[in-house]
């Protein structure tokens, strides 16, 4: 397990977060999801004799942030609910737990309980929905959730959308792909080379609505200057990780990587939907 670097926490305006979504060239609809938010201690003024510009510095330091990524599947309406339902169900559940965030002694397990649960109700939500809909086609989403406490991040996963850790020149995957095909890799029946190009590689082994959800939660150091990326699989089916590694490498913000992280996978054929968060924190002088 990953020792933080002991440093100050980065204030909101050094973080350096985009994201964006696109329906690809090939899919009538988009059935991906994404939220960034960050969850502040704060006041709620309902009445004050002082300025606004006083009033500002009450909303409290931020306690965490949130960046998540939802993949629908299952029909065509059916997957971007399952997709949006997982996402809210997610953050109202993470938003409504931060007691955790208050409390001095909330250690590693307290976190990756919370998210598990997070990841198990929105489950129900989608089930609970899809029938209430009457739909007899089962729809299912992935839901990759990056949650920063200072100076850990935790990563929920369930499914095949993947989070990618850019640090020090080198990109790794922390994230596992739920797919059968891994599946069968992890066992020694299949090679990596041979998974990925077998149809298995797209069925889902756990799903948020699917017939089996098992949410993953694992802990990494955060580190100032590290960058991190979530992402669809639409994204990946077309661009590799070498290719990935060095967008990144010579990034010059957020929202220009993925912007271009996006058109790479538009000219190399857009045969999915495609969503993109990247992230990192940037010290401004003087602090």
């Amino acid at each position: 397990m990953d020792t933080p670097v002991l440093s100050r926490k980065p204030d909101d305006d050094e973080i350096d977060i985009f994201g964006l979504t696109h329906p690809g060239k090939v899919r009538p609809n988009n059935q991906d999801q994404f939220l960034i938010a960050a969850i502040h201690k704060r006041a709620d003024i309902w009445g004050s004799s002082l300025p606004p510009e006083r009033l500002g510095s009450l909303t409290g330091e931020r306690l965490a942030a949130v960046a998540m990524v939802a993949d629908g599947v299952g029909g065509l309406a059916g997957g971007e609910e399952a997709s949006a339902t997982a996402l809210d169900v997610a953050m109202q559940y993470v938003t409504n737990s931060t007691d955790c965030y208050y409390r001095g002694d909330a250690g590693e397990q307290h976190f990756i309980d919370q998210l598990q649960a997070a990841a198990l109700r929105a489950h129900e939500a989608v089930l609970a929905k899809r029938d209430a809909n009457g739909n007899a086609v089962r729809s299912a989403t992935t839901l990759t959730l990056w949650m920063g406490v200072w100076p850990w991040f935790y990563l929920l996963q369930v499914g095949d959308s993947r989070y990618y850790l850019y640090r020090q020149g080198k990109l790794t995957q922390v994230s596992r792909d739920q797919t059968v095909a891994q599946e069968l890799v992890d066992a020694g029946v299949m090679s990596r080379t041979a998974a990925h190009s077998t149809r298995l590689a797209n069925v889902l082994s756990s799903a948020i609505g699917g017939d089996t959800a098992a949410p993953v939660v694992t802990r990494v150091a955060s580190e100032w200057h590290n960058v991190g990326l979530l992402c669809s699989d639409g994204l990946t089916k077309h661009i590799s990780d070498e290719s990935i590694a060095e967008r990144l490498r010579t990034m010059t913000s957020s929202r220009q990587v993925a912007e271009q992280l996006l058109q790479d996978a538009l000219d190399a054929g857009g045969s999915d939907n495609i969503t993109i968060i990247v992230g990192r924190a940037i010290p401004k002088e003087g602090r």
